[in-house]
């Protein structure tokens, strides 16, 4: 397991002072890259051999939103390897080791010269020393669309939304579809079914559906190709 502390920073809250869901899974995602470059396989080395670890899926599921100030400490490890897809839990807890929030999620192992996926070699698996999976009531990694969706209205994918891997950072995705919702929305879940990357100047559609369970957002291209899909469960 890989830790790392930190204290939410006022310009990371939302407007109830909490650090919201798009910037949770930034503290998960930056916890994964810290544990790779610190065992030897980060960035650097990914484009040396001209690999890269896809996300593919997220569970995030909240116990309580830190607010601005708090100490968090923020763990991973690696959980498993199964075919394609290497699997990820992630906790982040508060100075008391309370629960704030935990997720599962999926990568696939990415050939970025052919664009399709590989097998992680025998070596480049142990050095994350699996440990077993945090225990935790797991969803299917595809998320169910509803009958019908609301389109929104678009917008091109800015520079700010693009990481060092030259397509649209995974949390910008989150944080598209959390825009989208009412102010205020009680957030308990979220579920994110990644599809297709986007890159700078790429038309970014919302589709929305509210239920009385979920918020669904499909964020699709122009030609009304998915992107990502994420799924929003309410806490009543």
């Amino acid at each position: 397991m890989y830790t790392f502390e930190s204290r939410v920073r006022y310009s990371e809250v939302d407007a109830e002072g909490k650090l919201p869901v798009p910037g949770i899974i930034d503290y998960f995602q930056d916890c994964s890259v810290f544990q790779s470059e610190d065992l030897g396989v980060g960035v650097q080395y990914l484009k040396s051999k001209n690999r890269a670890w896809v996300l593919n899926s997220w569970q995030v599921v909240i116990e309580r939103f830190p607010l601005e100030g708090d100490l968090v400490r923020t763990s991973t490890w690696a959980s498993g390897f199964e075919r394609l897809f290497g699997l990820r839990n992630f906790t982040m807890k508060d100075e008391n080791d309370a629960m704030l929030a935990y997720a599962n999620s999926y990568w696939v192992y990415m050939d970025l010269e052919t664009g399709r996926p590989v097998k992680a070699s025998p070596e480049e698996i142990a050095v994350y020393a699996p440990e077993p999976a945090l225990p935790m009531e797991y969803a299917p990694r595809k998320i169910k669309l509803p009958d019908s969706l609301e389109e929104k209205e678009g917008l091109k994918v800015p520079k700010s939304w693009i990481d060092s891997n030259h397509h649209v950072n995974n949390s910008q995705y989150v944080r598209q579809a959390w825009n989208e919702l009412p102010l205020y929305t009680n957030i308990q879940q979220v579920r994110v079914e990644y599809k297709n990357s986007a890159k700078l100047g790429d038309l970014m559609i919302p589709r929305i559906s509210v239920e009385e369970e979920r918020i669904v957002a499909e964020l699709c291209d122009e030609t009304r190709k998915p992107y990502a899909v994420v799924e929003f469960k309410i806490k009543k």
